[in-house]
């Protein structure tokens, strides 16, 4: 399996290594060119508001949304959630936007409130470790949404066909049954 790594800003390396550690062939994007044949797409955690003006500014935003919408499997974490919802509560701008969920940006406030936990997540076996840091999380998951995993009564991780998100980042724990979970959707793709 090829897969792409968005890798503007953020913890691109971490996904990287995660994949590899599972098999697959991982490229990194970082300008339009790179956009090529692939099999999956990661969309790692970092500021989002800054890997969405550099996907503006280097016209790759278009490319990847269309890509997306036509059925590539991408898995974004924190950031990367942000820019796949539909909608951020207090915004009202463009993002990729393909995926039915309303988000709450830094939801448990700023770096300080970083914090670890365990919890389950549908469709895997046991706790899984959870890293969350100015984390969001999913206010809604609409129409083809599916809730995988919820902390404190909040939604954390979701499902919309060919897209996967968590508000935590699964590349910062030696777990790798997340990252397995998407290359099992990227194999059923």
């Amino acid at each position: 399996m090829k897969i792409g790594v968005l890798a503007l800003q953020g913890a691109f390396i971490e996904h990287e290594r995660m994949l590899q550690r599972l098999g697959a062939d991982v490229f990194e994007i970082r300008q339009p060119d790179d956009i090529c044949s692939m099999d999956g797409l990661v969309l790692p955690g970092g500021e989002s508001t800054t890997q969405l003006k550099l996907l503006t500014d280097l016209d790759m935003l278009l490319s990847v949304r269309k890509l997306i919408a036509g059925g590539l499997p991408v898995f974004g974490t924190c950031a990367g959630l942000i820019l796949l919802a539909k909608k951020v509560e207090g915004e009202n701008f463009d993002r990729i936007s393909t995926m039915n969920i309303t988000v709450r940006r830094n939801a448990y406030g700023r770096q300080t409130g970083s914090f670890f936990t365990e919890d389950t997540f549908a469709g895997i076996d046991g706790k899984i470790p959870m890293t969350f840091i100015r984390a969001p999380y999913i206010e809604q998951a609409g129409e083809g949404a599916e809730v995988l995993a919820t902390v404190g009564g909040h939604i954390v991780a979701s499902r919309q066909a060919n897209q996967l998100v968590t508000a935590f980042h699964p590349e910062l724990n030696a777990d790798t049954r997340v990252h397995a979970y998407f290359l099992d959707m990227v194999k059923n793709a």
